[in-house]
């Protein structure tokens, strides 16, 4: 699944070409895409509107349009955007197309078809999308020690699960949470309850400079993003645990251990770990 890392690299990509691009007609061939409203209103909406810009809030893409509404996007788990001309051959699963002037093509292709969109007009209050439970970005200057703390501090859930609480922090999901407590040294499955300032600190260091490093080393210009078709990002060469159960760990040489938590995979070093 895209996290924050990879939906940032993917606004970067775009966003110079889709700023002030205007919306001839949006074509669904899947209804189901359109969350909110539904796909007959969603398309009416934004046809002929301008793309002011391409923003970004934990997972979400969100384009501002001239008209005061705002689209958003949830890539979810196989979801990609794609800029192509007119005329070029859809790919399989193309599930929703915003037909731009000047003979472009802006393409939403999701294989497994769980992405959204959610089209929220001039001054809608957004109870659809879930962005407004989001908790901060990992590079908000929240992001502290006693904002964990006073967040996590009482529960006896996961760490792990806590990082992937997005009302907790925006944009982590299973990679990055596994990325985030090998270099605070904390075991995934470690009551939150039971951290002491100090790894409170350190915690807090993590989230915003393993995001923040995932971030830049995923980006991409717009043209390799065209020629890869979205698919490819630039994180597995400096994945240090994430899918590497088995492996030496990459501090002490000891065979990373996987367990599961909630329903998802999580891998850490039984030594460097506490």
């Amino acid at each position: 699944m895209p996290e924050l890392p990879e939906v940032e690299s993917v606004r970067c990509a775009l966003e110079g070409d889709l700023r002030g691009a205007r919306i001839r007609a949006a074509q669904l061939s899947d209804m189901s895409v359109a969350a909110h409203p539904d796909a007959q209103a969603l398309c009416r909406a934004i046809a002929g509107r301008t793309i002011l810009a391409l923003r970004r809030r934990g997972k979400f893409l969100v384009a501002p349009l001239d008209d005061g509404a705002r689209l958003a996007i949830h890539l979810r788990m196989t979801g990609r955007l794609l800029l192509a001309c007119a005329g070029e051959p859809l790919e399989a699963h193309t599930r929703a197309t915003l037909v731009l002037e000047g003979g472009r093509e802006l393409r939403f292709v999701d294989a497994r078809r769980f992405g959204r969109l959610w089209l929220l007009r001039a001054g809608e209050t957004d109870v659809f999308t879930g962005m407004e439970r989001l908790g901060p970005e990992p590079d908000a200057a929240q992001m502290d020690a006693a904002y964990l703390r006073a967040a996590c501090g009482r529960s006896r859930r996961a760490l792990k699960t806590c990082l992937l609480d997005q009302s907790v922090v925006a944009g982590v999901g299973n990679i990055y949470s596994d990325e985030i407590l090998f270099e605070a040294g904390l075991r995934p499955d470690r009551p939150a309850c039971t951290l002491n300032d100090e790894e409170w600190a350190r915690l807090a260091r993590c989230v915003t400079g393993v995001m923040r490093f995932f971030t830049q080393k995923n980006l991409v210009t717009a043209e390799e993003y065209r020629k890869t078709g979205g698919r490819e990002y630039r994180n597995t060469p400096w994945l240090r645990l994430y899918g590497r159960a088995g492996a030496p760990c990459p501090r002490c040489g000891r065979p990373l251990a996987r367990i599961v938590l909630a329903g998802r995979s999580s891998v850490f070093c039984p030594d460097c770990q506490t």
